[in-house]
């Protein structure tokens, strides 16, 4: 059998997980690190035996702190932000930190039903035998509140309103009522909801009044900072590229510095000197689809460019990033190409190969 090209976090990090629950610390029921152990998880640090932990996360101590509190109390988390601010990231790494399981996981869509939050039924067995909880197939929701785990749903607010209220009575009383049986499932000491939100994209649902109540509301920004950003995408590329077993030529800093420039520039509608105001795209022009971006540039030099990293093999990735409607978006390109990187010698290579494939 062939290796999984991505296994969950709790395993991919397993030994530093192993070494952060030697803390002795105190933590809350059901818990497998203490609260100051899953932020040094996120964060990076080290572990009380000195095994050194890498940051899953770049930002503001106190966001992750924050989550993590909300995660110790009876209020689910709420991690809402753009595009690529590493929701899903941060979520799957609390779930696995606090209870050693990211894969109960829901993902939210518009088509996404109250039998895929609550249960189902194994219809065999219900015409066979009649409701009972044989025939019940549980969800990761249910099987995370039996088991006293964390469930993740994601892309919460692409669910219809009332299938997001779903959630009110299990977060409210910790209880899911199953009345075909006359009964209702309890929460084990432990568990919680992790949710995430987008805040841009199209295709969203408010939620009621009284479903945010129940939630404590974490904002994952995006990076302020270029060389922050820039420090992000490529620990993400050189993670990637180690999984696609990708080689990482010498000079990737470098081209993710000018990914990541462009990136900004269109993102917040001016060039980096502040001279030129410019139309922005109608994508995010996220984080993520940087790292995507150069993840791709990677495969294609490897495969189709003698391994040399540079403006030809990303050129393409970078169109498809930039370029998500070919009207608009197109005119935003050229725009960019000829009044900013025309005009920047140590950027022609990049103005001659997007000019070529736009």
């Amino acid at each position: 059998m062939s290796e999984p090209l991505r296994l969950p976090a709790e395993q991919g990090y397993a030994a530093e997980l192993a070494a952060l629950a030697k803390d002795d610390g105190p933590r809350p029921a059901g818990w497998r690190l203490t609260p100051k152990a899953v932020v040094t998880y996120l964060l990076g640090g080290k572990a009380a035996d000195g095994t050194v932990i890498g940051a899953k996360y770049v930002g503001e101590r106190k966001l992750i702190e924050t989550a993590v509190a909300t995660l110790a109390t009876d209020r689910a988390l709420l991690l809402i932000g753009s595009p690529g601010t590493a929701k899903s990231w941060v979520s799957e790494h609390l779930a696995a930190a606090v209870a050693g399981d990211s894969t109960l996981v829901i993902q939210g869509t518009a088509g996404t039903d109250e039998n895929q939050i609550r249960y189902g039924w194994n219809y065999a067995q219900l015409l066979a035998h009649g409701p009972s909880r044989e025939a019940l197939t549980p969800t990761p929701l249910l099987r995370a509140m039996e088991a006293g785990k964390l469930c993740r749903i994601e892309e919460l607010t692409r669910m219809g309103s009332e299938v997001q209220d779903t959630l009110i009575t299990v977060l409210s009383e910790k209880t899911l009522p199953i009345p075909e049986l006359n009964t209702a499932a309890y929460a084990a000491r432990g568990f919680n909801v992790i949710a995430t939100a987008n805040d841009r994209d199209k295709g969203v649902n408010e939620m009621s009044s009284a479903l945010k109540r129940r939630f404590n509301v974490v904002v994952l920004p995006p990076p302020d900072d270029l060389d922050q950003e820039i420090a992000i995408v490529v620990k993400r590329v050189g993670e990637s590229a180690a999984s696609l077993e990708l080689p990482a030529p010498k000079n990737v800093a470098e081209e993710v510095a000018r990914v990541v420039g462009i990136f900004r520039e269109l993102r917040n509608g001016r060039s980096a000197d502040g001279k030129t105001t410019l139309k922005t795209p109608s994508g995010s022009l996220s984080t993520a689809e940087a790292i995507g971006v150069v993840v791709g540039g990677l495969a294609q030099a490897a495969y189709f460019n003698d391994g040399k990293l540079d403006a030809e093999s990303l050129g393409a990735n970078l169109i498809g990033a930039i370029v998500k409607d070919p009207l608009q978006d197109k005119i935003v390109l050229s725009e960019y190409l000829e009044t900013v990187l025309r005009k920047r010698p140590a950027d022609s290579a990049y103005y001659k190969a997007l000019s070529r494939l736009a």
